[in-house]
Protein backbone atom coordinates (compact mmCIF):
# COMPACT_ATOMS: atom_id res chain seq x y z
CA UNK A 1 0.00 0.00 0.00
CA UNK A 2 2.42 2.50 1.07
CA UNK A 3 5.13 1.39 -1.78
CA UNK A 4 2.68 3.60 -4.04
CA UNK A 5 4.31 6.87 -2.00
CA UNK A 6 7.63 5.38 -2.04
CA UNK A 7 10.13 2.47 -1.74
CA UNK A 8 11.34 3.19 0.96
CA UNK A 9 7.98 4.02 2.85
CA UNK A 10 7.63 0.48 5.11
CA UNK A 11 3.96 -0.94 5.96
CA UNK A 12 1.63 -0.16 8.39
CA UNK A 13 2.48 -1.61 11.77
CA UNK A 14 -1.56 -1.88 12.09
CA UNK A 15 -4.77 -2.65 9.76
CA UNK A 16 -5.24 -0.01 7.64
CA UNK A 17 -8.50 -1.16 7.18
CA UNK A 18 -9.45 -1.01 10.54
CA UNK A 19 -10.24 2.50 12.30
CA UNK A 20 -8.53 3.08 15.85
CA UNK A 21 -9.41 6.00 17.31
CA UNK A 22 -6.76 7.40 19.95
CA UNK A 23 -8.08 10.01 22.32
CA UNK A 24 -6.04 12.42 24.18
CA UNK A 25 -7.23 14.06 26.74
CA UNK A 26 -5.72 17.10 28.75
CA UNK A 27 -6.66 19.54 31.74
CA UNK A 28 -5.67 22.83 32.87
CA UNK A 29 -6.51 25.63 35.34
CA UNK A 30 -5.62 29.16 35.07
CA UNK A 31 -6.06 31.87 37.68
CA UNK A 32 -6.51 35.32 35.53
CA UNK A 33 -2.46 35.02 34.65
CA UNK A 34 0.25 33.64 32.45
CA UNK A 35 0.38 30.67 34.68
CA UNK A 36 -1.58 27.80 33.84
CA UNK A 37 -1.09 24.51 36.14
CA UNK A 38 -1.76 21.45 33.27
CA UNK A 39 -2.86 17.82 34.61
CA UNK A 40 -2.39 14.76 31.89
CA UNK A 41 -3.27 11.52 32.94
CA UNK A 42 -1.82 10.16 35.84
CA UNK A 43 1.10 12.46 36.02
CA UNK A 44 2.42 15.09 38.20
CA UNK A 45 1.05 18.95 37.82
CA UNK A 46 3.04 20.83 34.83
CA UNK A 47 2.94 24.32 33.96
CA UNK A 48 3.05 26.83 31.46
CA UNK A 49 3.90 30.44 31.64
CA UNK A 50 5.76 33.33 29.60
CA UNK A 51 8.91 34.86 29.81
CA UNK A 52 8.82 38.26 31.59
CA UNK A 53 9.55 39.65 28.34
CA UNK A 54 6.17 38.98 27.04
CA UNK A 55 4.37 39.28 30.25
CA UNK A 56 4.64 36.39 31.80
CA UNK A 57 6.15 35.60 35.02
CA UNK A 58 9.04 33.13 33.93
CA UNK A 59 8.53 30.36 35.92
CA UNK A 60 8.07 27.70 33.49
CA UNK A 61 8.12 26.74 29.83
CA UNK A 62 5.29 28.89 27.58
CA UNK A 63 3.46 26.95 26.04
CA UNK A 64 5.05 27.62 22.49
CA UNK A 65 7.96 25.65 24.23
CA UNK A 66 6.01 22.66 24.99
CA UNK A 67 5.21 22.02 21.31
CA UNK A 68 9.16 22.62 20.29
CA UNK A 69 9.12 19.66 23.37
CA UNK A 70 6.18 17.57 22.00
CA UNK A 71 7.93 17.40 18.53
CA UNK A 72 11.21 16.08 19.37
CA UNK A 73 10.02 13.83 21.97
CA UNK A 74 7.36 12.71 19.38
CA UNK A 75 10.14 12.24 16.93
CA UNK A 76 11.63 10.31 19.92
CA UNK A 77 9.21 7.73 20.03
CA UNK A 78 8.40 7.35 16.04
CA UNK A 79 12.54 6.52 15.52
CA UNK A 80 11.84 4.16 18.25
CA UNK A 81 9.30 2.74 16.61
CA UNK A 82 10.42 2.93 13.06
CA UNK A 83 13.98 1.52 14.07
CA UNK A 84 11.90 -1.65 15.79
CA UNK A 85 9.67 -1.89 12.69
CA UNK A 86 12.96 -2.32 10.20
CA UNK A 87 15.33 -3.90 13.02
CA UNK A 88 17.54 -0.69 12.63
CA UNK A 89 20.32 -0.51 15.69
CA UNK A 90 21.32 2.68 17.43
CA UNK A 91 22.78 3.61 20.52
CA UNK A 92 20.95 6.72 21.34
CA UNK A 93 19.54 9.82 19.73
CA UNK A 94 19.97 13.70 20.21
CA UNK A 95 17.73 15.96 19.33
CA UNK A 96 17.53 19.62 19.06
CA UNK A 97 14.86 22.57 18.24
CA UNK A 98 14.30 25.95 17.39
CA UNK A 99 11.64 28.06 16.10
CA UNK A 100 10.98 31.28 14.80
CA UNK A 101 7.45 33.42 15.60
CA UNK A 102 6.70 37.16 14.66
CA UNK A 103 5.32 37.89 18.07
CA UNK A 104 3.11 40.59 16.50
CA UNK A 105 0.75 37.43 15.40
CA UNK A 106 -0.14 36.37 19.03
CA UNK A 107 -0.79 39.98 19.87
CA UNK A 108 -3.40 40.56 17.24
CA UNK A 109 -2.05 41.91 14.27
CA UNK A 110 -3.97 41.43 11.57
CA UNK A 111 -2.19 39.66 8.63
CA UNK A 112 0.58 38.10 10.56
CA UNK A 113 0.11 34.59 11.70
CA UNK A 114 0.13 33.85 15.57
CA UNK A 115 2.32 30.40 15.40
CA UNK A 116 5.52 29.42 13.87
CA UNK A 117 7.00 30.73 10.92
CA UNK A 118 9.71 28.10 10.53
CA UNK A 119 10.99 25.56 12.59
CA UNK A 120 15.08 24.20 12.70
CA UNK A 121 15.16 20.76 13.93
CA UNK A 122 18.72 18.58 14.00
CA UNK A 123 18.33 15.03 14.87
CA UNK A 124 21.82 13.23 15.37
CA UNK A 125 21.56 9.06 15.61
CA UNK A 126 24.21 7.09 16.90
CA UNK A 127 24.64 4.27 14.93
CA UNK A 128 26.27 2.04 12.97
CA UNK A 129 23.74 1.04 10.28
CA UNK A 130 24.51 1.86 6.81
CA UNK A 131 23.38 5.12 4.67
CA UNK A 132 20.94 3.56 2.70
CA UNK A 133 18.98 2.12 6.05
CA UNK A 134 19.91 5.76 7.76
CA UNK A 135 17.86 7.21 4.95
CA UNK A 136 14.99 4.44 5.67
CA UNK A 137 14.84 5.43 9.41
CA UNK A 138 14.58 9.38 8.39
CA UNK A 139 11.88 9.13 5.29
CA UNK A 140 9.72 7.12 7.58
CA UNK A 141 10.12 9.13 10.76
CA UNK A 142 9.54 11.97 8.83
CA UNK A 143 6.50 10.38 7.53
CA UNK A 144 5.05 9.06 10.60
CA UNK A 145 5.35 11.60 13.04
CA UNK A 146 2.60 12.75 14.40
CA UNK A 147 3.75 16.49 15.90
CA UNK A 148 6.01 16.98 12.83
CA UNK A 149 3.28 16.49 9.98
CA UNK A 150 1.10 19.11 11.83
CA UNK A 151 3.72 21.40 12.25
CA UNK A 152 3.43 21.00 8.31
CA UNK A 153 0.10 21.25 7.90
CA UNK A 154 -0.12 24.68 9.35
CA UNK A 155 2.18 25.79 7.12
CA UNK A 156 5.29 26.05 9.35
CA UNK A 157 8.63 26.04 7.24
CA UNK A 158 10.49 22.94 9.22
CA UNK A 159 14.18 22.46 8.31
CA UNK A 160 15.47 18.70 9.43
CA UNK A 161 18.99 18.21 9.49
CA UNK A 162 19.74 14.27 9.87
CA UNK A 163 22.92 14.01 11.33
CA UNK A 164 24.44 10.24 11.48
CA UNK A 165 27.11 9.43 14.26
CA UNK A 166 29.25 6.24 15.13
CA UNK A 167 27.16 4.43 18.06
CA UNK A 168 30.00 4.61 20.52
CA UNK A 169 29.84 8.40 19.98
CA UNK A 170 26.74 8.30 22.15
CA UNK A 171 27.23 9.50 25.33
CA UNK A 172 23.95 8.83 27.58
CA UNK A 173 22.16 11.99 29.31
CA UNK A 174 21.46 11.40 32.58
CA UNK A 175 18.25 11.34 33.70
Amino acid sequence: MNREIDNDIIEPSIDPETKKIGVRSVKGVNFGGTNTAIKIRDFDVFYTDEPSSLGGTNTAPSPLETTLAALIGCDGVIINGVAKAINFEYAGVELECESQIDIRGPKGVPGIRPYFESAKMKITVYTDESEDRFETLEKNVEYRCPVMNLFRAAGVVLEVDWQKEPASHFKQASK
